[in-house]
């Protein structure tokens, strides 16, 4: 968990804004998990999307949960 504390938030937040919903209209991200909730996703190439645009989103859930559990020094 030292990788999460040594991420600067302000670079989490960018990754997650710029690479988290690329492209722009409409966020892939929000497709894949349209996608993945209605049962339609099996091409890897879907996948690999839902993986690499959903991974900032859950570093940034991560970092959020740590610093919690540290007492806000996340």
């Amino acid at each position: 968990m030292n990788f999460l504390q040594q991420l600067e938030w302000p670079l989490v937040i960018i990754i997650c804004l710029t690479l988290g919903l690329a492209p722009f209209a409409p966020p892939h991200i929000f497709e894949k998990i349209q996608m993945l909730m209605q049962g339609t996703l099996h091409k890897p190439m879907d996948w690999f999307d839902l993986v690499f645009h959903g991974t900032p989103w859950l570093l940034l859930g991560a970092k959020v949960i740590w610093g919690r559990k540290q007492g806000g020094e996340g």
